[in-house]
């Protein structure tokens, strides 16, 4: 056993992975604990907010929309699921174009497409135009997110990549909370009014976010004027670590952001014969579990590693989806199981979001591109995002919910135990990347 590392690392200068000891160069060894986040990363940080909020904007006012048209409740879902496919089909020709392009310029015009998709959206006057017009914002939001993680990653200090991580999944949690109030009230005003605001507010986020990277030297070429092979998936997969962060990429989508915004608001009004407020609250205390959690221990993969961090979320996540189906208990106990189910969960994605992400990122160094391996990692959160919905559906509708909700536990174990079997001490699995 004790050769595994070395078998590991060996692999990993086969590849021509950047090994953990790579440090951007204004970040000498021993010196990543001190060192800050660029600007540069803030302003990445500050876009995904928006790109987040925006999303959270449209979504009361698209399936209302769509219904406008005179379509069943089954097509307006449909258009809410053309931007997660798009995402998902886009996602590897997404990865290549950053790599030739580079991430700047992906970046920024992955902002234009999502405002003018939007856009485009608000002039829609037929569902079918709707549909592909939604449809299209997928392409411009995995050019934005790939590039984005990619950039970020590659400017963070090496022992700042879990805070990173952290703080670019709160951005988009914090974007995506306080997106629906404010889209709510535009709803009232007019249906297309949010689709608006929201593309005005992409192009002037795209001139300022562009304006300030544009003065970046860091941005655009490799710290040290070289630039090395891009980490392809292929490359990427022959490392145990990418193999077992898509398992739990994968766990992510259909847990965390498919099943449970799917399937818990038909299990309180359906098993539980609960209003629907009541599965508001359970989605809020997750949300509220989740943010707390992501805030306070961002960068607790920096110190103690990413392994133990990721098995720990993927326990939690594990353990708060499978007791959810304890909720059908009667009386008041039943939706304090549910509700503390969701704190359990949530507390558990926090924990596990940020340390995935910022695995993959060791595995990418700081002096590539890593748009193939991370449009690969982001693919397996999507593939999940969208099966796991339809499957725990069907046997939520054809056995149980606890069926259903079981399941779904299941793909999370599946993936605790890929990150269990992993070799003890692979980097950067058991120590920190930088001292508490």
């Amino acid at each position: 056993m004790a050769a595994e590392p070395e078998r590991e690392g060996a692999s990993e200068k086969a590849m021509g992975a950047a090994p953990q000891r790579d440090r951007p160069p204004e970040c000498p060894p021993g010196d990543s604990a001190r060192a800050t986040l660029p600007w540069e990363v803030w302003a990445l940080l500050a876009g995904s907010f928006l790109v987040a909020a925006g999303y959270g904007i449209v979504a009361p006012a698209l399936p209302v929309f769509a219904r406008s048209f005179g379509v069943g409740v089954t097509a307006a879902s449909a258009v809410v699921s053309a931007l997660p496919v798009m995402r998902l089909l886009f996602a590897p020709v997404s990865g290549r174009l950053v790599a030739r392009t580079g991430e700047r310029t992906m970046y920024l015009t992955g902002l234009l497409v999502v405002a003018a998709s939007t856009g485009a959206c608000a002039l829609a006057t037929s569902y079918t135009q709707l549909l592909v017009f939604r449809g299209l914002g997928g392409i411009g939001s995995t050019m934005f997110t790939v590039s984005a993680f990619s950039l970020m990653f590659r400017l963070a200090p090496e022992g700042r990549r879990g805070q990173a991580s952290g703080l670019f999944t709160g951005a988009f949690l914090l974007g995506g909370v306080t997106g629906p109030a404010f889209g709510g009230l535009l709803v009232a005003v007019d249906l297309r009014a949010p689709f608006v605001v929201y593309a005005v507010a992409l192009v002037l986020a795209t001139i300022v976010v562009g304006a300030l990277l544009a003065r970046s030297r860091q941005v655009g070429a490799r710290r040290d004027g070289t630039q090395e092979t891009p980490l392809t998936i292929g490359a990427a997969l022959r490392v145990p670590m990418y193999r077992a962060a898509l398992v739990s990429s994968l766990a992510t989508g259909w847990a965390v952001q498919g099943v449970r915004v799917a399937l818990v608001p038909l299990f309180v009004a359906v098993a539980l014969g609960r209003e629907p407020l009541w599965a508001g609250i359970a989605l809020t205390v997750f949300a509220v579990g989740d943010g707390l959690v992501l805030l306070a221990t961002s960068g607790l993969s920096d110190r103690r590693g990413r392994r133990p961090v990721v098995m720990a979320g993927l326990g939690l996540v594990t353990l708060g989806t499978a007791s959810i189906a304890l909720a059908q208990v009667p009386g008041a106990l039943g939706l304090v199981v549910l509700l503390g189910a969701s704190a359990i969960a949530g507390a558990g994605a926090g924990l596990l979001q940020p340390a995935q992400g910022a695995a993959v990122a060791d595995l990418v160094g700081s002096r590539r591109s890593g748009g193939p391996a991370l449009s690969g990692f982001q693919m397996a959160a999507d593939v999940g995002a969208i099966i796991g919905p339809i499957a725990a559906g069907a046997l939520a509708e054809n056995a149980s919910f606890p069926v259903a909700f079981g399941l779904s536990a299941v793909i999370a174990l599946v993936a605790l135990v890929a990150w269990q079997r992993l070799p003890a001490g692979s980097p950067p699995g058991e120590a920190g990347t930088r001292r508490a």
